[in-house]
């Protein structure tokens, strides 16, 4: 029978030696952690946890690097019957009171009756301590008792996880997620790369392990098939990206998943002499998700690294969200990533969208998983046919039991079985179009605008940091209508004559690609929008802060 939670998962890949978790460090070494190590580690953790008196059902916040101690954490968590919690840890020295504000919040929304903590992290971490108390402590897993090992849970339908959500318009929501239905997206995900003779599927990521790309997307596919995960360090991926390519050529990797925004990276900071000697021959699929999918960055990405083996076929376009555990849909990963040219201003009315060779260029993400359904809405929630522009509905095995202790929020997103993504997108041809959030539309003269589209145009132009454009509807009182405004992060190094000509050329730049006048450029410093825990900017946030004048302070 297969396995029906998590402990049980852990337990049957402790019995293949040969597959477990490798942990590359900065400079390339690596550390061999099989999945029985993993497991005998849990087990000592989990009897700590019994020990100081965390019971089954209580929520254990967990605050680490991508390292073993998290894994000794979330998996000692679970054996103790307790829900692991992942955040992200304190990184960005300078804001770390905006750190301790939403931390705390996500703690006191979660209701963490314990926070374990890495070493590392515990001096960044007093201020959140300061505004929330676990009623259990903050412990380092060193710190923990000795105990008796614990009882292995049984329950499917117990609580296996608490994912906050990404918290794009909204602050993150805390997202409850059971054993089956975890599973059952793991089960989905590994459907996708089946083994074949001579094939034996393995994974590398450098995805935080606190989101769910990172954790639902890489580690539990690994433990259930069981085979092996090579790990990255995030910051490491970030400061040099070529040790994402070496990693997936020195262990030969099948499975490397990645937001947008890190194909573009690898693309413009990636030099020739780093790759000396590297094969990407063994990669197969990348699943791009968790933001916006640009073509253009996918095409670079793929022809500037074809002379290294990779196949045209690995950028896999894929849609989903933590409320769903992840996956809803995805691209065919035997064929090259699909793109179509829309008429602008069809997709501005809403549709029927057609197709022009001149029009905006959007990626399809594919149909829907094995298990799941889509409909797209109006905002009466009737259904509307293919081609006309909605909200994205989903339906599947893996969806959230719901917001935790959020009655409210809960009933106003799940309905009858379906969840109300808040995406906006359509279907065409049979596959999936995004367009965008529904809360982030920009709204000019009655017609709907795409702010991806608006902020994709602003992308080439020189001194516009990559993927930190914000491009919003504000009303303007003394005009009486909607103006669009613009906000762009400067790129670090910009000579003091690009900086200055940036409002002109940026609002250029849009007038060509989408015949909208801007009415306002702001140009703001490097690290000024603020984003989420995965990295997205967060739209709204972005406006009220700039209006307010506290953008960047």
């Amino acid at each position: 029978m297969p396995a029906e939670t998590l402990g049980a998962l852990l337990e049957e890949a402790a019995a293949s030696p040969e597959a477990g978790l490798r942990f590359v460090a900065r400079d390339e070494s690596a550390r061999w952690l099989p999945w029985s190590t993993v497991r005998e580690r849990a087990v000592r953790v989990a009897a700590g946890l019994a020990e100081i008196g965390v019971r089954p059902g209580e929520r254990a916040a967990l605050v680490y690097p991508t390292s073993p101690e998290f894994f000794d954490a979330f998996f000692g968590a679970v054996l103790a019957g307790a829900v692991p919690v992942p955040l992200y840890p304190p990184v960005r020295l300078g804001r770390l009171d905006e750190y301790h504000a939403a931390t705390a919040r996500m703690l006191r929304a979660a209701g963490a009756a314990v926070v374990l903590l890495h070493e590392r992290v515990r001096k960044g971490f007093d201020g959140v301590l300061e505004r929330y108390e676990p009623p259990r402590g903050a412990v380092a897993l060193g710190a923990l008792p000795a105990g008796r090992g614990p009882a292995l849970g049984s329950d499917p339908d117990a609580l296996a996880l608490v994912q906050f959500s990404s918290g794009t318009t909204v602050d993150p929501k805390p997202v409850a997620l059971t054993h089956r239905a975890v599973l059952a997206q793991t089960r989905i995900l590994n459907g996708f790369w089946p083994d074949a003779p001579g094939l034996r599927h393995t994974g590398a990521s450098w995805l935080p392990l606190y989101h769910d790309m990172g954790l639902i997307g890489c580690v539990l596919p690994a433990l259930e098939r069981p085979s092996v995960l090579t790990l990255v360090p995030p910051e490491a991926f970030v400061a040099r990206p070529a040790i994402w390519l070496r990693t997936l050529s020195r262990y030969r990797a099948t499975i490397s998943p990645a937001p947008n925004f890190a194909f573009a990276l690898a693309t413009a900071r990636i030099r020739d002499e780093e790759l000396d000697g590297v094969d990407l021959s063994s990669w197969r699929v990348a699943p791009n998700g968790a933001e916006a999918i640009s073509p253009g960055v996918l095409r670079a990405f793929r022809d500037r690294f074809s002379r290294w083996g990779l196949r045209p076929e690995v950028p896999t376009p894929v849609y989903g969200l933590s409320e769903c555990a992840l996956a809803v849909t995805f691209s065919d990963p035997a064929r090259p990533f699909l793109a179509r040219r829309f008429d602008r201003d069809a997709l501005a009315r809403g549709g029927p969208v057609v197709e022009r060779d001149d029009g905006h260029e959007i990626v399809s993400v594919g149909r829907p998983v094995p298990g799941f359904e889509i409909e797209i809405r109006d905002d009466r929630r009737r259904s509307l046919p293919d081609g006309r522009v909605g909200r994205i509905w989903a339906r599947g095995s893996s969806m959230m039991r719901g917001y935790l202790d959020l009655p409210g929020p809960t009933a106003e997103a799940l309905r009858d079985g379906w969840l109300d993504t808040g995406d906006l997108g359509f279907v065409y041809a049979g596959e999936l179009f995004l367009t965008g959030r529904a809360k982030d539309v920009v709204v000019l003269r009655g017609r709907n605008h795409d702010p991806g589209v608006i902020e994709a145009a602003v992308a080439d132009v020189p001194g516009v940091r990559e993927g930190r454009t914000v491009a919003a509807s504000v009303l303007d009182d003394d005009a009486g209508r909607e103006t669009l405004l613009l906000i762009v992060e400067v790129a670090g190094r910009t000579p003091a004559g690009e900086r200055a000509a940036l409002p002109a050329r940026c609002a250029d730049a849009v007038l060509r690609a989408t015949g909208l006048v801007v009415d306002r450029v702001a140009v703001v410093e490097p690290g000024a929008l603020p984003r989420t825990s995965s990295g997205k900017v967060r739209r709204a946030e972005t406006v009220r802060r700039l209006l307010d004048g506290r953008l960047g302070k």
